[in-house]
Parts: structure tokens; sequence; C-alpha cells
């Protein structure tokens, strides 16, 4: 099944990440964007996603200096950026599989498209992990932990849940039950053009 192999790299990558543990650290993608080009796009994906958590933790810190929290605003909108990319990318790998698919006269569009839902089982496999850390961090109260373990229950059935929705969409696909399209990212607030801020309106 497709998510397990998402689910298997993005294990892989949120480990790699915290052997680290850094957000400036080097990236280096260990699979071949040529022979390897779907596991390349998903490590990639989930590498953006772990960087930005830690982004996300960092700015939320109550003594941040301003000039050091408006840098990292910065950082996490390029890394928004880079992640709606890389949704896009993913949408047309899938594009690319199915193309010969021709849908049945009653097939349906789903809500969203399959890497999308690839976006959320990423940021799933983030929750878990931070949760699993809340369960065994030696210094937390039993009550936390405890807390900690039934919301880490919960994020498991959800990937089981999410993980099964996904699988079956590729196949819905695959088998001309359903169809996907891809809307190219509209966001006006980057764009030069769009945004009366940066073309010089005041």
């Amino acid at each position: 099944m497709f998510t397990d192999k998402a689910n298997k790299i993005f294990k892989e990558v949120i480990d790699q990440y915290h052997i680290i543990d850094q957000v400036d650290q080097e990236f280096s993608n260990p699979y071949d964007s040529k022979s390897q080009v779907l596991e390349h796009l998903l490590y990639r994906k989930c590498w953006i996603d772990t960087v930005q958590w830690h982004y996300e933790d960092i700015i939320r810190d109550p003594e941040i200096d301003p000039v050091a929290a408006l840098k990292l605003k910065r950082q996490i909108d390029a890394s928004n950026q880079d992640r709606t990319d890389m949704v896009e990318y993913i949408d047309s790998y899938f594009l690319e599989k199915y193309k010969a698919i021709t849908p049945k006269s009653d097939a349906a569009i789903n809500t969203e498209s399959p890497a999308w839902g690839v976006d959320r089982l990423s940021i799933l496999a983030l929750k878990v992990y931070h949760m699993h850390q809340e369960t065994i961090r030696e210094e937390a109260s039993v009550d936390h932990k405890t807390t900690c373990e039934a919301k880490l229950n919960v994020l498991l059935e959800q990937r089981v849940d999410l993980s099964t929705a996904i699988d079956t969409l590729l196949n819905d696909i695959e088998n001309g039950d359903k169809y996907m399209k891809v809307y190219k990212q509209m966001k006006m607030y980057n764009d030069d053009e769009l945004n009366p801020v940066l073309r010089g309106e005041k």
C-alpha cells in the first residue's frame, strides 16, 4: 500500500532530524530524484514539515527577541511556500501515474487531492512522534503522561483511518471510480503583483 511506504519514510525523516535536532542542520535526501521519484518527494515533504514544526515551537518563546521573531516569521512563510510546492509536485506525480486512466461516466471527484491527504499524514507523523515523547519524558507527571498516552492512542487511530482513506482514494482513481484535479496555488500574499504592499501601494 502507498501509505505503508509514506509512513515508513516519514518516520525515517523524523528520526533523522532528531539526531541533531536543529532547524538549521544540513539537509540530505537519501532517495534519488530520478530513480526514486516518489520516495524523494515524500522525504523532502516531511523534512520541510519537520523543520517548520520546530520553527513554530521556537517562535512561541515568550522571551524571543522581536528582530529574531520577524526573521523566523519570514522563514516560516518561505517554508509554507515550499510545503505547498511539494504538495503540487506529489500531485503531479499521481497525475502522471494515472494519466492513462479513463474515469467512468459516474466517477466523482474527491474533496481533496491525494497529496493534500499526504500533507496531513506527514503532519500526523510529527504529532505521533512528539506526543510519544511526552509519554516518556522523565520529568513529566504521571497525570501528564497518562493524558498524553490517551491522546497518542487517538492519533494512532487517526493515522490508520487517514492511511486507509488515502489508499482507498488512490485505488478508486486507478479503477476510474474517482478522478483528480490539481488547482495550482492561488496564494496572493507572496505575489509581487497581487499583494498591494509588495507592489508598493500604501
